[in-house]
């Protein structure tokens, strides 16, 4: 069993206590064997830490790698338009090649930029190919192919029959669920309701049940596709979604900007998990979502940066400190503070993929997903007697990651990635996506 000693770190747990200590983590295998001031004990490699910080890994609830090639693509659109006009027919175009070089890219960014853990919502079609890429990077991450039987303006490559959906969704699953010690699971992963039958919706939720795993969908993001919804489905996205037995605590909900009343007691009572994506939410004009009323709620929320070409980055750190500005400018300078963002960002996202027993938090027997940052920066100083929480939310960026560790095996050492070569992931990136949009 292989065997990593990180020596003197300034360890932020992210526990339910809130412990911040200065000293040693061993990890053996998978796993943080041991945690104290200082260890005496053997390691296969010994990591010098001192000077530096040590988080768990962030986890990001809401991902789409196939969207990465497509950054810079559609700017200055609103939700529907940008999906019709741009990311639609760009997914269509999508081959098996081009997926797997936009999921690397994708990849790439977030594990550099300190994200061990993603719930991915793919394409269509070829969604084997980010599968592939997941399992060659070592990303920790919850994925599955969108579902699409439904719906105008749709291109005729995503227009999916029901039955197929379904089967190809199980076939994935069955291939891909639970592989890599756990490193890989499956989400059946319906759009939305603007795209999805409701014998489609029905499928998926004995799917679900059938298999125990996770649904993940985009819900209440936009005005416009709330009031499209209630005009085919005579009511309300998530009270329709309910209606039909998908709200539970298997259930994640992507954006939920346009909450009501009602909408937020079926989430709280069902159980269901709801993920932030400002940087998104932003660009697009969607909105602000409503996070602290819905932690109020005790709701768990997660953060996201959503797809490439809607944010224009997957950088957590961007959106911890978007998560954390936005609100004070409508409920005051106290409704998210650094310690709150933060925890969403790592446990609380780890809480929001049913994943909070194995990572998410720095404590001995959980999986080792560990990232080292160095503040030995002019934006982050002075260091003397600053909160961490408010060092990291607030002044750290994705420059100051380190190393990247995932499931005890180092992903990224000195900032150099070392399961894939960056520079093949660029150039492959550019050639891809040169092809898809020249035909």
């Amino acid at each position: 069993m292989n065997s990593i000693l990180f020596k003197q770190a300034q360890i932020v747990t992210m526990d339910a206590a809130g412990t911040v200590f200065k000293g040693d983590v061993l990890v053996q295998g998978d796993r943080i064997a041991e945690m104290a001031p200082t260890i005496e004990a053997y390691a296969d490699d010994v990591i010098d830490a001192s000077g530096k910080v040590m988080l768990p890994g962030f986890v990001q609830t809401h991902i789409h790698l196939c969207q990465t090639l497509f950054r810079g693509r559609a700017d200055d659109m609103e939700l529907l338009d940008w999906l019709r006009e741009r990311i639609w027919p760009l997914e269509a175009a999508h081959d098996e090649e081009s997926v797997y070089h936009s999921a690397m890219l994708g990849i790439g960014e977030l594990i550099r930029s300190g994200t061990t853990t993603i719930l991915d919502m793919e394409t269509v079609h070829h969604t084997e190919s980010a599968f592939r890429a997941i399992e060659q990077s070592g990303i920790r991450a919850i994925a599955g192919k969108v579902m699409m039987d439904h719906g105008t303006h749709v291109p005729r490559q995503l227009q999916e029959r029901t039955e197929q959906s379904l089967q190809q969704s199980v076939d994935l699953l069955e291939a891909w669920h639970g592989k890599d010690n756990g490193r890989i699971q499956y989400a059946f992963s319906p759009r939305f309701v603007v795209s999805c039958t409701e014998e489609l919706l029905v499928g998926v939720r004995d799917l679900s049940r059938q298999y125990n795993v996770k649904i993940h969908t985009h819900a209440a993001e936009n005005r416009g596709e709330i009031e499209l919804i209630e005009r085919e489905r005579g009511m309300r996205n998530v009270v329709y979604l309910d209606h039909l037995g998908l709200a539970s605590p298997d259930l994640i909900l992507a954006h939920c900007v346009w909450l009501d009343e009602a909408e937020k007691e079926i989430i709280r009572t069902r159980g269901v998990k709801v993920t932030h994506c400002p940087g998104s939410n932003l660009k697009l004009a969607s909105g602000i979502a409503e996070v602290p009323d819905l932690r109020s709620r005790q709701i768990p929320v997660g953060i996201g940066a959503d797809g490439a070409p809607c944010n224009n980055t997957l950088d957590m750190f961007q959106e911890m400190r978007l998560t954390a500005l936005i609100q004070k400018t409508v409920h005051g300078p106290t409704a998210m503070d650094a310690r709150s963002v933060l925890r969403m960002a790592t446990i609380g996202g780890a809480e929001v993929l049913g994943l909070e027993e194995k990572i998410g938090s720095i404590e001995s027997g959980k999986q080792a997903d560990l990232i080292l940052l160095d503040l030995d920066e002019f934006h982050a100083y002075p260091s003397f007697e600053v909160d961490p929480y408010s060092r990291i939310v607030y002044s750290a960026g994705y420059s100051d990651v380190d190393t990247v560790m995932i499931d005890g095996r180092l992903v990224m050492r000195g900032k150099r990635l070392l399961t894939m070569d960056k520079s093949k992931v660029l150039r492959e990136a550019d050639r891809a996506i040169r092809r898809l949009v020249r035909g």
